[in-house]
């Protein structure tokens, strides 16, 4: 398969997806040497998990199957420029490249804009819609200090 073939997979992952009622019209798939190792459409709605973005749940099924929480050495093919919480996603599960087709400003002409999103981040704290307060750090700590002295920890 060429590229263009997998980003109609990444879209017929959509729309099987919206034709089943699972959420919107995003769809992804990753390929490890030439192959699909990992679909996702958007299911928000069906499952009520905010997070259930197309990407996100490609990368959850890659993983799965992989039998691994990073994707080195793959690539990931999705219906629309993925999102910043996918984005993240996309960084932590080190994927080599992104293919994407729609752009951000076709998704928010349909009505899914998540440019507020960008907009935020480089807000101070007490600035943002939903405020940010550090609390208790001298408690919070104690995780992090524990995890720096296991010596059975698995790094990534």
């Amino acid at each position: 398969m060429d590229h263009k073939n997998f980003m109609q997979e990444a879209v017929n992952t959509a729309l099987n997806g919206m034709q089943n009622n699972e959420g919107g019209p995003f769809g992804c798939v990753i390929v490890k040497d030439g192959k699909i190792i990992g679909k996702g459409n958007n299911k928000v709605t069906s499952t009520n998990d905010p997070t259930a973005h197309a990407e996100v749940t490609a990368i959850r099924d890659a993983c799965k199957n992989l039998d691994s929480f990073q994707l080195t050495g793959c690539t990931i093919y999705t219906s629309c420029e993925p999102c910043p919480m996918c984005l993240g996603a996309i960084y932590w599960a080190r994927l080599d490249k992104v293919y994407y087709g729609s752009t951000q400003t076709d998704a928010a002409n349909i009505g899914f804009d998540d440019a507020f999103i960008y907009k935020e981040i480089p807000l101070p704290y007490a600035e943002r819609s939903i405020p940010f307060e550090q609390l208790a750090p001298e408690i919070a700590i104690k995780a992090f200090k524990e995890w720096t002295e296991k010596e059975d920890r698995r790094e990534y």
